[in-house]
Protein backbone atom coordinates (compact mmCIF):
# COMPACT_ATOMS: atom_id res chain seq x y z
CA UNK A 1 0.00 0.00 0.00
CA UNK A 2 1.07 3.57 -0.69
CA UNK A 3 -0.17 6.88 0.66
CA UNK A 4 -0.36 10.24 -1.10
CA UNK A 5 -0.70 13.34 1.09
CA UNK A 6 -1.77 16.48 -0.74
CA UNK A 7 -1.53 19.59 1.44
CA UNK A 8 -3.71 22.19 -0.26
CA UNK A 9 -4.53 25.73 0.80
CA UNK A 10 -8.00 24.74 1.98
CA UNK A 11 -7.15 21.37 3.46
CA UNK A 12 -5.29 18.07 3.39
CA UNK A 13 -6.28 15.05 1.31
CA UNK A 14 -4.94 11.57 2.08
CA UNK A 15 -5.24 8.89 -0.61
CA UNK A 16 -4.46 5.21 0.04
CA UNK A 17 -3.72 3.09 -3.04
CA UNK A 18 -2.56 -0.47 -3.62
CA UNK A 19 0.50 -1.63 -5.56
CA UNK A 20 -1.50 -1.54 -8.79
CA UNK A 21 -2.54 2.05 -8.24
CA UNK A 22 -6.18 1.25 -7.39
CA UNK A 23 -7.71 3.60 -4.84
CA UNK A 24 -8.49 1.91 -1.53
CA UNK A 25 -9.66 4.88 0.51
CA UNK A 26 -9.45 8.64 0.94
CA UNK A 27 -9.91 11.11 3.77
CA UNK A 28 -9.88 14.90 3.93
CA UNK A 29 -9.57 17.53 6.61
CA UNK A 30 -10.07 21.28 6.20
CA UNK A 31 -7.58 24.03 7.05
CA UNK A 32 -8.28 27.72 7.53
CA UNK A 33 -6.50 30.76 6.10
CA UNK A 34 -6.06 34.05 7.95
CA UNK A 35 -6.00 37.46 6.25
CA UNK A 36 -4.85 39.85 9.01
CA UNK A 37 -4.30 42.72 6.54
CA UNK A 38 -5.19 43.46 2.93
CA UNK A 39 -3.02 41.32 0.66
CA UNK A 40 -1.85 39.11 3.53
CA UNK A 41 -2.51 35.36 3.58
CA UNK A 42 -1.25 33.16 6.41
CA UNK A 43 -1.77 29.69 7.84
CA UNK A 44 -0.83 28.03 11.11
CA UNK A 45 1.38 24.96 10.41
CA UNK A 46 -0.13 23.24 13.46
CA UNK A 47 -3.32 22.90 11.42
CA UNK A 48 -1.49 20.76 8.86
CA UNK A 49 -0.37 18.33 11.55
CA UNK A 50 -3.86 18.16 13.03
CA UNK A 51 -5.32 17.61 9.56
CA UNK A 52 -2.88 14.77 8.85
CA UNK A 53 -3.59 13.11 12.19
CA UNK A 54 -7.33 13.36 11.58
CA UNK A 55 -7.16 11.99 8.04
CA UNK A 56 -4.91 9.08 9.00
CA UNK A 57 -7.08 8.31 12.00
CA UNK A 58 -10.04 8.02 9.64
CA UNK A 59 -8.14 5.78 7.21
CA UNK A 60 -7.03 3.55 10.06
CA UNK A 61 -10.62 3.20 11.30
CA UNK A 62 -11.96 2.37 7.83
CA UNK A 63 -9.05 0.40 6.33
CA UNK A 64 -6.91 -0.96 9.18
CA UNK A 65 -5.61 -4.04 7.35
CA UNK A 66 -4.69 -2.11 4.22
CA UNK A 67 -3.01 0.71 6.15
CA UNK A 68 -0.94 -1.83 8.07
CA UNK A 69 0.70 -2.81 4.76
CA UNK A 70 1.84 0.76 4.00
CA UNK A 71 5.31 0.85 2.41
CA UNK A 72 5.68 4.43 1.19
CA UNK A 73 4.34 7.97 1.55
CA UNK A 74 4.54 10.75 -1.02
CA UNK A 75 3.91 14.44 -0.40
CA UNK A 76 2.41 17.26 -2.43
CA UNK A 77 1.96 20.81 -1.21
CA UNK A 78 1.05 24.37 -2.08
CA UNK A 79 4.25 26.07 -3.15
CA UNK A 80 6.21 29.17 -2.08
CA UNK A 81 5.04 29.30 1.56
CA UNK A 82 7.61 30.29 4.20
CA UNK A 83 7.68 28.11 7.32
CA UNK A 84 10.29 29.62 9.62
CA UNK A 85 11.99 27.50 12.27
CA UNK A 86 14.30 28.53 15.10
CA UNK A 87 17.39 26.64 16.18
CA UNK A 88 15.26 24.25 18.24
CA UNK A 89 12.91 23.46 15.37
CA UNK A 90 10.11 25.63 16.74
CA UNK A 91 7.82 27.58 14.40
CA UNK A 92 8.54 31.31 14.68
CA UNK A 93 5.36 32.70 13.12
CA UNK A 94 2.44 31.74 10.89
CA UNK A 95 3.36 30.53 7.42
CA UNK A 96 3.19 33.28 4.77
CA UNK A 97 1.33 31.65 1.87
CA UNK A 98 1.72 31.58 -1.91
CA UNK A 99 -1.08 34.08 -2.52
CA UNK A 100 0.27 36.66 -0.06
CA UNK A 101 1.30 39.87 -1.86
CA UNK A 102 2.85 41.93 0.94
CA UNK A 103 6.38 41.52 -0.44
CA UNK A 104 5.73 43.17 -3.83
CA UNK A 105 8.39 45.85 -3.20
CA UNK A 106 10.98 43.31 -2.09
CA UNK A 107 10.17 41.05 -5.05
CA UNK A 108 10.74 43.92 -7.48
CA UNK A 109 14.07 44.72 -5.81
CA UNK A 110 15.28 41.12 -6.07
CA UNK A 111 13.96 40.80 -9.62
CA UNK A 112 16.01 43.83 -10.63
CA UNK A 113 19.16 42.31 -9.09
CA UNK A 114 21.48 40.83 -11.76
CA UNK A 115 21.48 37.04 -11.67
CA UNK A 116 18.05 36.32 -10.25
CA UNK A 117 16.17 35.79 -13.51
CA UNK A 118 19.18 34.24 -15.23
CA UNK A 119 19.87 31.64 -12.52
CA UNK A 120 16.38 30.90 -11.24
CA UNK A 121 14.83 31.01 -14.72
CA UNK A 122 11.88 33.02 -13.42
CA UNK A 123 10.68 36.47 -12.49
CA UNK A 124 10.83 36.97 -8.74
CA UNK A 125 7.09 37.06 -8.03
CA UNK A 126 5.74 38.53 -4.77
CA UNK A 127 4.30 35.11 -3.90
CA UNK A 128 7.70 33.40 -4.06
CA UNK A 129 9.63 32.56 -0.90
CA UNK A 130 12.76 34.73 -1.20
CA UNK A 131 10.95 38.11 -1.15
CA UNK A 132 8.97 36.95 1.89
CA UNK A 133 12.24 36.65 3.82
CA UNK A 134 13.40 40.03 2.53
CA UNK A 135 10.12 41.52 3.80
CA UNK A 136 10.65 39.79 7.14
CA UNK A 137 14.15 41.24 7.45
CA UNK A 138 12.72 44.75 7.00
CA UNK A 139 9.50 44.51 8.98
CA UNK A 140 10.08 41.76 11.58
CA UNK A 141 13.87 41.89 12.12
CA UNK A 142 13.73 40.18 15.51
CA UNK A 143 11.99 37.17 13.98
CA UNK A 144 14.31 37.18 10.95
CA UNK A 145 17.36 37.05 13.24
CA UNK A 146 16.07 33.79 14.75
CA UNK A 147 15.49 31.96 11.46
CA UNK A 148 17.55 28.77 11.43
CA UNK A 149 15.65 26.94 8.68
CA UNK A 150 13.15 27.90 5.99
CA UNK A 151 10.85 25.08 4.91
CA UNK A 152 8.07 24.88 2.35
CA UNK A 153 4.68 23.75 3.71
CA UNK A 154 4.76 20.08 2.74
CA UNK A 155 8.37 19.86 3.99
CA UNK A 156 7.26 20.92 7.46
CA UNK A 157 4.79 18.05 7.29
CA UNK A 158 7.70 15.79 6.29
CA UNK A 159 9.68 16.99 9.31
CA UNK A 160 6.81 15.87 11.55
CA UNK A 161 6.51 12.55 9.72
CA UNK A 162 10.20 11.65 9.67
CA UNK A 163 12.26 14.04 11.78
CA UNK A 164 14.24 14.88 8.62
CA UNK A 165 14.74 18.35 7.14
CA UNK A 166 14.57 17.97 3.37
CA UNK A 167 13.07 19.61 0.30
CA UNK A 168 12.62 18.52 -3.31
CA UNK A 169 13.64 20.13 -6.59
CA UNK A 170 10.18 20.96 -7.92
CA UNK A 171 8.92 22.73 -4.81
CA UNK A 172 12.20 24.51 -4.10
CA UNK A 173 12.29 25.80 -7.69
CA UNK A 174 9.60 28.26 -6.61
CA UNK A 175 11.71 29.92 -3.91
CA UNK A 176 13.93 32.09 -6.19
CA UNK A 177 16.95 30.54 -4.43
CA UNK A 178 17.35 27.48 -6.66
CA UNK A 179 19.50 27.21 -9.77
CA UNK A 180 16.67 25.54 -11.65
CA UNK A 181 18.84 24.35 -14.55
CA UNK A 182 21.46 22.81 -12.24
CA UNK A 183 18.81 21.54 -9.75
CA UNK A 184 20.74 22.86 -6.74
CA UNK A 185 20.74 25.80 -4.36
CA UNK A 186 22.45 28.86 -5.77
CA UNK A 187 25.06 30.33 -3.43
CA UNK A 188 24.86 33.58 -5.41
CA UNK A 189 21.08 33.99 -5.08
CA UNK A 190 21.14 33.11 -1.38
CA UNK A 191 23.90 35.65 -0.69
CA UNK A 192 22.20 38.40 -2.70
CA UNK A 193 19.00 37.96 -0.68
CA UNK A 194 20.72 37.87 2.70
CA UNK A 195 20.31 34.12 3.28
CA UNK A 196 22.69 31.22 3.94
CA UNK A 197 22.94 27.67 2.63
CA UNK A 198 22.65 26.22 6.14
CA UNK A 199 19.19 27.78 6.41
CA UNK A 200 18.01 25.66 3.47
CA UNK A 201 16.88 22.01 3.60
CA UNK A 202 18.85 19.25 1.90
CA UNK A 203 17.59 18.55 -1.62
CA UNK A 204 16.21 15.30 -3.04
CA UNK A 205 14.35 14.40 -6.22
CA UNK A 206 10.62 13.86 -5.98
CA UNK A 207 10.82 10.07 -6.17
CA UNK A 208 13.91 9.81 -3.95
CA UNK A 209 13.64 8.51 -0.40
CA UNK A 210 14.01 11.44 2.01
CA UNK A 211 13.44 9.63 5.31
CA UNK A 212 11.57 6.93 7.18
CA UNK A 213 8.25 7.29 8.97
CA UNK A 214 8.88 7.82 12.68
CA UNK A 215 8.35 4.67 14.84
CA UNK A 216 5.83 6.51 17.01
CA UNK A 217 3.62 7.16 13.96
CA UNK A 218 4.18 3.65 12.60
CA UNK A 219 2.84 2.33 15.88
CA UNK A 220 -0.02 4.85 16.16
CA UNK A 221 -1.31 4.09 12.65
CA UNK A 222 -0.85 0.33 12.96
CA UNK A 223 1.74 0.00 10.19
CA UNK A 224 3.44 -3.38 10.32
CA UNK A 225 6.84 -2.57 8.84
CA UNK A 226 9.19 0.23 7.78
CA UNK A 227 7.70 2.95 5.59
CA UNK A 228 9.69 5.30 3.35
CA UNK A 229 8.78 8.96 2.77
CA UNK A 230 9.89 10.30 -0.61
CA UNK A 231 10.68 13.84 -1.70
CA UNK A 232 7.32 14.56 -3.31
CA UNK A 233 6.88 17.95 -4.91
CA UNK A 234 4.98 21.13 -5.56
CA UNK A 235 1.28 20.64 -6.20
CA UNK A 236 1.24 21.12 -9.97
CA UNK A 237 4.32 18.99 -10.61
CA UNK A 238 2.82 16.19 -8.52
CA UNK A 239 -0.57 16.59 -10.20
CA UNK A 240 1.32 16.09 -13.48
CA UNK A 241 2.59 12.77 -12.09
CA UNK A 242 -1.00 11.86 -11.30
CA UNK A 243 -2.01 12.24 -14.96
CA UNK A 244 1.19 10.97 -16.58
CA UNK A 245 2.31 14.38 -17.82
CA UNK A 246 6.11 14.36 -17.84
CA UNK A 247 7.31 14.12 -21.44
CA UNK A 248 7.64 16.89 -24.02
CA UNK A 249 4.26 17.66 -25.57
CA UNK A 250 2.20 16.54 -22.57
CA UNK A 251 0.04 19.22 -20.96
CA UNK A 252 -2.98 19.91 -18.81
CA UNK A 253 -5.33 22.67 -17.75
CA UNK A 254 -6.14 22.80 -14.05
CA UNK A 255 -9.29 24.52 -12.84
CA UNK A 256 -8.63 24.57 -9.13
CA UNK A 257 -8.40 27.39 -6.58
CA UNK A 258 -5.87 28.86 -8.98
CA UNK A 259 -5.82 28.18 -12.71
CA UNK A 260 -2.89 26.59 -14.54
CA UNK A 261 -1.87 25.74 -18.08
CA UNK A 262 1.09 23.33 -17.73
CA UNK A 263 3.42 21.78 -20.29
CA UNK A 264 6.09 19.18 -19.57
CA UNK A 265 9.59 19.95 -20.90
CA UNK A 266 12.51 17.67 -21.57
CA UNK A 267 15.06 20.43 -21.02
CA UNK A 268 15.53 23.70 -19.16
CA UNK A 269 14.36 26.47 -21.49
CA UNK A 270 13.22 29.48 -19.46
CA UNK A 271 11.71 32.74 -20.67
CA UNK A 272 11.29 34.85 -17.51
CA UNK A 273 10.11 37.98 -19.29
CA UNK A 274 6.93 36.17 -20.34
CA UNK A 275 5.96 35.61 -16.68
CA UNK A 276 5.81 31.90 -17.50
CA UNK A 277 7.07 29.73 -14.63
CA UNK A 278 9.89 27.31 -15.48
CA UNK A 279 10.41 24.79 -12.68
CA UNK A 280 12.03 21.43 -12.06
CA UNK A 281 9.59 18.54 -12.44
CA UNK A 282 9.16 15.99 -9.66
CA UNK A 283 10.76 13.44 -11.99
CA UNK A 284 14.58 13.56 -12.28
CA UNK A 285 16.00 15.18 -15.40
CA UNK A 286 12.74 16.84 -16.45
CA UNK A 287 11.24 20.32 -16.14
CA UNK A 288 7.89 21.94 -16.81
CA UNK A 289 6.51 25.33 -17.73
CA UNK A 290 3.21 26.80 -16.65
CA UNK A 291 1.16 29.93 -16.76
CA UNK A 292 -0.72 30.70 -13.56
CA UNK A 293 -3.76 32.77 -12.68
CA UNK A 294 -4.25 33.23 -8.96
CA UNK A 295 -8.03 32.79 -8.90
CA UNK A 296 -9.98 30.27 -11.01
CA UNK A 297 -12.61 28.33 -9.04
CA UNK A 298 -11.88 30.91 -6.35
CA UNK A 299 -13.76 33.37 -8.58
CA UNK A 300 -16.78 31.07 -8.66
CA UNK A 301 -16.57 30.60 -4.90
CA UNK A 302 -16.48 34.37 -4.47
CA UNK A 303 -19.52 34.81 -6.72
CA UNK A 304 -21.29 31.97 -4.93
CA UNK A 305 -20.77 33.60 -1.55
CA UNK A 306 -22.13 36.91 -2.77
CA UNK A 307 -25.16 35.53 -4.63
CA UNK A 308 -26.10 32.92 -2.04
CA UNK A 309 -26.09 30.02 -4.49
CA UNK A 310 -23.62 27.12 -4.66
CA UNK A 311 -21.10 27.03 -7.53
CA UNK A 312 -22.93 23.96 -8.88
CA UNK A 313 -26.25 25.85 -8.87
CA UNK A 314 -24.67 28.79 -10.68
CA UNK A 315 -22.98 26.56 -13.24
CA UNK A 316 -26.29 24.78 -13.79
CA UNK A 317 -27.84 28.05 -14.96
CA UNK A 318 -25.68 27.85 -18.11
CA UNK A 319 -26.29 24.24 -19.14
CA UNK A 320 -23.67 22.01 -20.75
CA UNK A 321 -22.90 23.81 -24.02
CA UNK A 322 -21.61 27.26 -24.85
CA UNK A 323 -23.66 29.49 -27.14
CA UNK A 324 -21.36 32.44 -27.67
CA UNK A 325 -19.89 35.10 -25.35
CA UNK A 326 -22.06 37.20 -23.09
CA UNK A 327 -22.22 40.98 -22.97
CA UNK A 328 -20.63 41.29 -19.52
CA UNK A 329 -16.84 41.06 -19.09
CA UNK A 330 -15.11 39.94 -15.89
CA UNK A 331 -11.42 40.35 -15.05
CA UNK A 332 -10.53 37.58 -12.57
CA UNK A 333 -7.83 39.46 -10.69
CA UNK A 334 -9.34 38.97 -7.22
CA UNK A 335 -5.91 38.17 -5.75
CA UNK A 336 -3.70 39.97 -8.25
CA UNK A 337 -2.19 38.14 -11.20
CA UNK A 338 0.93 36.32 -12.36
CA UNK A 339 0.96 35.26 -16.00
CA UNK A 340 1.31 37.29 -18.16
CA UNK A 341 1.03 40.52 -16.15
CA UNK A 342 3.07 39.87 -12.97
CA UNK A 343 0.83 42.38 -11.18
CA UNK A 344 0.18 41.84 -7.49
CA UNK A 345 -1.76 45.09 -7.13
CA UNK A 346 -4.32 44.66 -9.89
CA UNK A 347 -7.83 43.75 -8.79
CA UNK A 348 -10.87 42.38 -10.57
CA UNK A 349 -13.78 44.12 -12.28
CA UNK A 350 -17.06 43.63 -14.12
CA UNK A 351 -17.83 45.75 -17.19
CA UNK A 352 -20.96 45.90 -19.31
CA UNK A 353 -23.42 45.52 -16.43
CA UNK A 354 -27.00 46.61 -17.11
CA UNK A 355 -30.36 46.50 -15.39
CA UNK A 356 -31.14 43.13 -17.04
CA UNK A 357 -27.92 41.46 -15.83
CA UNK A 358 -28.94 38.41 -13.79
CA UNK A 359 -27.20 35.56 -11.96
CA UNK A 360 -26.73 33.56 -15.17
CA UNK A 361 -25.06 36.51 -16.91
CA UNK A 362 -22.73 37.10 -13.97
CA UNK A 363 -21.82 33.41 -13.85
CA UNK A 364 -21.13 33.35 -17.57
CA UNK A 365 -18.95 36.44 -17.25
CA UNK A 366 -16.92 34.87 -14.44
CA UNK A 367 -16.38 31.61 -16.32
CA UNK A 368 -15.44 33.50 -19.47
CA UNK A 369 -13.08 35.77 -17.56
CA UNK A 370 -11.21 32.76 -16.15
CA UNK A 371 -11.19 31.19 -19.63
CA UNK A 372 -9.78 34.36 -21.19
CA UNK A 373 -7.07 34.49 -18.50
CA UNK A 374 -6.13 30.87 -19.24
CA UNK A 375 -5.92 31.81 -22.94
CA UNK A 376 -3.52 34.58 -21.90
CA UNK A 377 -1.47 31.88 -20.15
CA UNK A 378 -1.47 29.66 -23.21
CA UNK A 379 -0.35 32.51 -25.46
CA UNK A 380 2.55 33.17 -23.08
CA UNK A 381 3.51 29.48 -23.17
CA UNK A 382 3.40 29.43 -26.97
CA UNK A 383 5.73 32.41 -26.96
CA UNK A 384 8.38 30.23 -25.27
CA UNK A 385 8.15 27.60 -28.02
CA UNK A 386 5.69 25.29 -26.27
CA UNK A 387 3.35 23.46 -28.65
CA UNK A 388 0.40 21.49 -27.27
CA UNK A 389 -1.91 19.58 -29.61
CA UNK A 390 -4.35 18.72 -26.81
CA UNK A 391 -4.61 19.00 -23.02
CA UNK A 392 -6.21 17.11 -20.16
CA UNK A 393 -8.61 18.98 -17.87
CA UNK A 394 -8.31 18.41 -14.12
CA UNK A 395 -9.47 20.17 -10.96
CA UNK A 396 -12.90 20.78 -9.52
CA UNK A 397 -13.90 23.23 -12.24
CA UNK A 398 -13.48 20.55 -14.91
CA UNK A 399 -16.76 19.02 -13.71
CA UNK A 400 -18.50 21.81 -15.61
CA UNK A 401 -18.75 20.65 -19.23
CA UNK A 402 -19.72 24.21 -20.19
CA UNK A 403 -16.46 25.56 -18.76
CA UNK A 404 -14.37 22.86 -20.45
CA UNK A 405 -15.99 23.47 -23.86
CA UNK A 406 -15.37 27.18 -23.41
CA UNK A 407 -11.67 26.54 -22.68
CA UNK A 408 -11.31 24.18 -25.64
CA UNK A 409 -12.79 26.85 -27.91
CA UNK A 410 -10.59 29.60 -26.49
CA UNK A 411 -7.38 27.52 -26.72
CA UNK A 412 -8.31 26.09 -30.16
CA UNK A 413 -7.30 22.57 -29.09
CA UNK A 414 -9.23 19.49 -27.90
CA UNK A 415 -9.59 19.02 -24.16
CA UNK A 416 -9.70 15.48 -22.74
CA UNK A 417 -11.78 14.63 -19.68
CA UNK A 418 -10.47 11.64 -17.70
CA UNK A 419 -12.72 8.83 -16.60
CA UNK A 420 -14.24 9.26 -13.16
CA UNK A 421 -11.58 8.91 -10.50
CA UNK A 422 -8.98 10.77 -8.51
CA UNK A 423 -6.17 11.93 -10.80
CA UNK A 424 -4.94 14.86 -8.79
CA UNK A 425 -1.88 15.59 -6.70
CA UNK A 426 -2.74 13.02 -4.01
CA UNK A 427 -2.51 10.22 -6.59
CA UNK A 428 0.67 11.74 -8.02
CA UNK A 429 2.20 11.75 -4.54
CA UNK A 430 1.30 8.09 -4.04
CA UNK A 431 2.85 7.28 -7.42
CA UNK A 432 6.08 9.02 -6.41
CA UNK A 433 6.10 6.86 -3.28
CA UNK A 434 5.70 3.73 -5.44
CA UNK A 435 8.67 4.71 -7.61
CA UNK A 436 10.78 5.52 -4.55
CA UNK A 437 9.98 2.27 -2.77
CA UNK A 438 10.10 -0.15 -5.72
CA UNK A 439 12.67 1.50 -7.99
CA UNK A 440 10.28 1.18 -10.94
CA UNK A 441 10.62 3.49 -13.93
CA UNK A 442 8.30 6.52 -13.67
CA UNK A 443 6.76 5.74 -17.07
CA UNK A 444 5.65 2.33 -15.79
CA UNK A 445 3.84 3.84 -12.80
CA UNK A 446 2.71 7.29 -13.98
CA UNK A 447 0.41 6.24 -16.78
CA UNK A 448 -2.15 8.58 -18.34
CA UNK A 449 -5.78 8.08 -17.31
CA UNK A 450 -8.35 6.69 -19.67
CA UNK A 451 -10.20 9.47 -21.46
CA UNK A 452 -13.96 9.47 -20.88
CA UNK A 453 -14.72 12.24 -23.37
CA UNK A 454 -12.88 14.64 -25.65
CA UNK A 455 -14.36 18.13 -25.91
CA UNK A 456 -13.62 19.65 -29.29
CA UNK A 457 -13.35 23.42 -29.92
CA UNK A 458 -16.53 24.97 -31.32
CA UNK A 459 -15.40 26.19 -34.73
CA UNK A 460 -18.77 27.85 -35.32
CA UNK A 461 -18.20 30.12 -32.30
CA UNK A 462 -14.43 30.67 -32.62
CA UNK A 463 -14.68 34.09 -34.26
CA UNK A 464 -17.15 35.42 -31.69
CA UNK A 465 -14.93 34.33 -28.82
CA UNK A 466 -11.84 35.81 -30.50
CA UNK A 467 -13.62 39.16 -30.61
CA UNK A 468 -14.59 38.85 -26.95
CA UNK A 469 -11.02 37.86 -26.03
CA UNK A 470 -9.69 40.98 -27.76
CA UNK A 471 -12.16 43.07 -25.73
CA UNK A 472 -11.00 41.32 -22.55
CA UNK A 473 -7.35 42.01 -23.32
CA UNK A 474 -8.05 45.69 -23.93
CA UNK A 475 -9.52 46.05 -20.44
CA UNK A 476 -6.33 45.31 -18.49
CA UNK A 477 -4.51 48.57 -19.42
CA UNK A 478 -7.64 50.56 -18.55
CA UNK A 479 -8.02 48.81 -15.22
CA UNK A 480 -4.30 49.21 -14.53
CA UNK A 481 -4.66 52.96 -14.95
CA UNK A 482 -7.12 52.91 -12.04
CA UNK A 483 -4.80 50.66 -9.94
CA UNK A 484 -1.31 52.02 -10.68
Amino acid sequence: MYLGLDLGTSGLRALLVDAGGAIIGAAERACTVQHPHSGWSEQDPAEWIAACEGALGELKARHPAELSALKGIGLSGHMHGAVLLDANGGVLRSCILWNDTRSAVEAAELDATPGFREISGNIVFPGFTAPKLSWLAKHEPETFAKVAKVLLPKDYLRLWLTGEIAGDMSDCAGTSWLDVGARDWSAELLEKSGMRRDQMPDLVEGSEVAGMLRPALTSEWGISGPCVVVGGGGDNAVAACGVGCFTEGDGFVSLGTSGVVLAAKGSFAPDPASAVHTFCHAIPGTWYQMGVILAATDCMNWLSGNLGKSPAELSGLLGNQIAGPGAVRFLPYLSGERTPHNDSRIRGAFTGLEIATDHAALTQAVMEGVGFALRDNYEALKGTGTDLSRVLAIGGGSRSRYWVELIATLLHIPVDLPEAGDFGAALGAARLAMVGHTGAAPADIMTRPQVAETIEPRADLAEAYETAFAQYRALYPALKALNP
